[in-house]
């Protein structure tokens, strides 16, 4: 019988640690990846001195792993979440190249940011079957609030969900979310997402300290948005939700015309300027050609 991400977690719940708890109901593992007699997955330590003594653990889990039928080669990865480093404003470094190498044996440092590269295709993340955009014309209306309980009322039904916040010049889905991690990486490109109720998150706001400014001009925006979408291990999700950023700037058009958007909700109150602004917003995804929009 072929192996799944299924079985390979059931397998992994066999794995115990040395504080209590396995593996996988301590959620340390990310990015399941079975193709064909290939398997490949992380192990997330909550910290570098927890990934030190997880190394026995790791080669344990792929000892387990490889027993099982059908299993040629089997690749585990080691990460912790790091330190947060971000690039000194308006010279971040191209998406997903390592900002520095630290300590040996440190996991590598990433940056976020740098202009859009060319690329061929859809930039929707491979295993997300939908995404959907919520946008508003204007801030303060409580798009992001619709877009974390939306989030995470659809995981409570059993929905798998990722949400992206996108507005990067004002995240607040990790304040929302209660989430204030930095996102792991294995090798300084690929990025780990971070989970909260159920729900599987990115945003700029976990790269960088609270109180940080983002002074970024359009280019940097894009290349941003490219990046968590792109270099962001989603793995197989339901619905993708994006918080995009008040208005109808960059990342909203390069959203739309890039990453196939399933559909957009756009939020607004009862003001007549809110109401004024609404209708741009509308009108966007109406220009856009972008389906189910409401």
């Amino acid at each position: 019988m072929p192996q799944t991400r299924e079985t390979i977690l059931d397998a992994l719940r066999a794995l115990s640690l040395p504080d209590g708890g396995d593996v996988v109901s301590r959620d340390m593992v990310r990015a399941v990846q079975v193709q064909g007699s290939k398997v490949s997955f992380i192990l997330e330590a909550p910290s570098p001195e927890a990934a030190q003594a997880m190394v026995p653990v790791r080669a344990a889990a792929e000892a387990l792993v490889a027993k099982l039928d059908g299993v040629e080669t089997v690749t585990v990865a080691l990460t912790a979440h790091g330190p947060a480093v971000a690039p000194p404003a308006g010279r971040a470094g191209p998406a997903g190249r390592a900002a520095s190498a630290g300590p040996k044996g440190a996991p590598p440092s990433l940056s976020v940011g740098g202009h859009m590269k060319p690329q061929e295709g859809s930039m929707r993340p491979k295993g997300v079957a939908r995404i959907i955009a919520v946008g508003s014309g204007k801030g303060g209306v409580g798009k992001s609030t619709v877009a974390t309980n939306l989030a995470v009322a659809l995981a409570r039904q059993g929905r798998r969900v990722g949400l992206l916040d996108a507005d990067i010049y004002g995240p607040s889905v990790p304040r929302m979310m209660g989430v204030n991690k930095r996102p792991a990486s294995p090798d300084g490109k690929t990025i780990i997402p971070l989970h909260g109720h159920g729900v599987t998150l990115m945003s700029i706001g976990f790269m960088l300290p609270e109180e940080k400014a983002v002074v970024w001009r359009g280019p940097m925006l894009m290349g941003a948005l490219q990046q968590m979408l792109t270099q962001v291990e989603w793995g197989e999700l339901d619905v993708l939700l994006v918080d995009l950023p008040p208005g109808t700037g960059d990342v909203a058009m390069t959203l739309c015309q890039k990453s196939e958007v399933s559909g957009a909700i756009v939020v607004s109150t009862p003001q007549d300027v809110a109401l004024l602004d609404v209708r741009k917003a509308l009108n966007m995804f109406e220009t856009l050609k972008t389906p189910g929009w409401a």
